[in-house]
C-alpha cells in the first residue's frame, strides 16, 4: 500500500523538518510485520507448532505471536500517516484535495478486503469457480487496477489495463456465490485490508484537520482508548453508525493507528532538537505504560483479539513501540539498515507482498505440488513457513524492478 515515511513537513515546522526525508526504521519495522504475517498466516497448514505463535480463541485470555502482527501493522499505518499527508502538503494540496485522496485509497483498502473475503467464503460448486482461482483473478485485477505503472508503459495500454481489472472484479461479483445457501456478493466482514482501510479513512482525516496540534491528536487517541472501554463495558451502543463502529471495534482498531501517528509527532518534534536519547527514553516510559495499562485493564477485560479488547490494544501497542525503540536504534542510529536489506520489498511494495501468497497457493496446487508430512511438521515446518515468507518478498521485489509498484 505504500504508506512509506517520506518528506515529513508538519504544519508550522516546515523548515525544521525538511530535512527528515526518510526513517529508515518505519520502512524496516512495516517490513518486519509483513514477512511475520505472511509467516503466522501459513501457519495453518502445519502440525505440531507451539502454541504460543498462534491465534487465541475468543473467549480465552490471552495471545500469541500471531495475535500481535496485525494490531502492528495498524500501528505502522498511523506512523506513516503525518508524513504523507505532510508531503502532499508541501506540493500544494489543500485539505479537500487530502481528503479526496485519503477516500481513495481507504475505499481501494475496502474493495479489496470485501472481494477476498468473499473468497473466504466461496461455495466453489455454486460459483462454477475454484477458490483458489477466484483469487488469482481478484489479485490480479487489484494489480492491473491500482499498479504504479512506469513510464515505460503507454497511458492508453495502463488505462485499458486498469478497465480488464475493474471488468473482472464486476464479472466476479456478479458470480460469486458464497456460503451453503449460496449467496451473492455481500459484506461478510470487510478482511484485514477493509479494517485497515477504515482505521486508516478515520485517522487520516482526523490528523488532516487536527494534525498541527500534538495535544489534539493525543485527545482524539484517548477518546479513541475510552471508546474502546465504554463500549467492551456495554455502556454505549452506536446505533446506525454501527455499521461503521463495528469495523473499527467501536475505537479500538483506531486507538491502535492514532498511536502511531502520535510517535511519529513527537518523533519530529525531538528530531528538531537532535535528540535522540531523549525521545527513546520517551518512548521506552510510554511503552510500560501501555504495558501497565494493558495488565490493569486486564483485571476487567480478557486479552482478546477477535473481541479487540482493550488490554488487547494497548499491550499490543506497548509492544510495537519496543519494536520500534529496538529498530530505530539499530537502523537509524547505528546506521545497519542494510542487515534488512533482504526483506526491503516488503516495506516498499507491501501491498504486492500481501498478495504474493494468494498467487503462490494456486500455484502450488495447479502444479500438484505434495510436500512431505515432514516438512509440514513442527521445526522443520516453521522453517518452511518462513522460507516460504522470504520467496514472497523475494518475489514481490523481483516484480517490483520490473514495474509492478502497488500504489494507492
Amino acid at each position: 500500500m505504500s504508506l512509506t515515511a517520506q518528506s515529513p513537513l508538519i504544519a508550522g515546522q516546515e523548515t525544521a523538518t525538511a530535512r527528515v526525508t526518510r526513517i529508515a526504521s518505519v520502512d524496516i519495522l512495516r517490513a518486519l510485520t509483513m514477512v511475520l504475517m505472511i509467516f503466522v498466516n501459513d501457519l495453518w497448514s502445519l502440525t505440531n507448532i507451539p502454541v504460543w505463535l498462534l491465534h487465541t480463541t475468543a473467549d480465552q485470555d490471552g495471545m500469541g505471536l500471531s495475535d500481535a502482527i496485525f494490531p502492528a501493522f495498524l500501528f505502522i499505518v498511523g506512523m506513516s500517516i503525518p508524513f504523507a499527508i505532510n508531503n502532499r502538503r508541501k506540493k500544494g494540496d489543500s485539505n479537500g484535495r487530502i481528503v479526496l485522496h485519503i477516500l481513495m485509497r481507504g475505499g481501494a483498502l475496502l474493495i479489496m478486503g470485501v472481494f477476498l473475503v468473499n473468497g473466504e467464503n466461496l461455495n466453489a460448486a455454486a460459483t462454477g469457480m475454484h477458490r483458489l482461482l477466484y483469487f488469482t483473478l481478484c489479485c490480479t485485477s487489484f494489480i492491473l487496477i491500482w499498479n504504479a505503472y512506469p513510464s515505460t508503459v503507454k497511458p492508453a495500454v495502463a488505462w485499458a489495463a486498469r478497465a480488464v481489472g475493474i471488468i473482472t472484479l464486476l464479472t466476479l461479483a456478479f458470480m460469486v456465490r458464497g456460503g451453503e445457501q449460496g449467496v451473492t456478493f455481500t459484506t461478510y466482514w470487510w478482511g484485514i485490508l477493509g479494517l485497515i482501510g477504515w482505521s486508516y479513512l478515520v485517522c487520516s482525516i482526523i490528523y488532516t484537520f487536527v494534525g498541527s496540534s500534538l495535544v489534539a491528536v493525543i485527545a482524539a487517541w484517548a477518546l479513541m482508548l475510552v471508546m474502546s472501554m465504554a463500549s467492551n463495558a456495554g455502556m454505549i451502543s452506536f446505533g446506525f453508525l454501527s455499521f461503521m463502529m463495528d469495523p473499527l471495534s467501536n475505537g479500538s482498531l483506531p486507538f491502535l493507528t492514532m498511536g502511531g501517528i502520535v510517535i511519529s509527532l513527537l518523533y519530529l518534534r525531538f528530531k528538531k532538537q537532535n535528540a535522540d536519547g531523549k525521545m527513546l527514553a520517551l518512548f521506552a516510559g510510554m511503552a510500560a505504560l501501555l504495558f501497565a495499562a494493558g495488565l490493569y485493564t486486564n483485571k476487567f477485560w480478557i486479552i482478546a483479539k477477535l473481541g479487540a479488547t482493550p488490554p488487547w490494544i494497548l499491550i499490543c501497542s506497548g509492544i510495537t513501540i519496543t519494536t520500534f525503540i529496538l529498530v530505530y536504534w539499530l537502523a537509524d542510529i547505528k546506521g545497519k539498515a542494510n542487515w534488512f536489506d533482504v526483506i526491503k520489498p516488503a516495506g516498499t511494495n507491501t501491498l504486492l507482498c500481501y498478495l504474493i501468497p494468494y498467487f503462490s497457493y494456486a500455484v502450488v496446487r495447479l502444479v500438484g505440488i505434495h510436500w512431505p508430512a515432514l516438512m509440514l511438521d513442527g521445526v522443520v515446518g516453521l522453517i518452511k513457513s518462513f522460507v516460504f515468507a522470504l520467496l514472497c518478498v523475494f518475489i514481490a521485489g523481483w516484480l517490483g524492478k520490473r514495474g509492478v509498484q502497488l500504489k494507492l
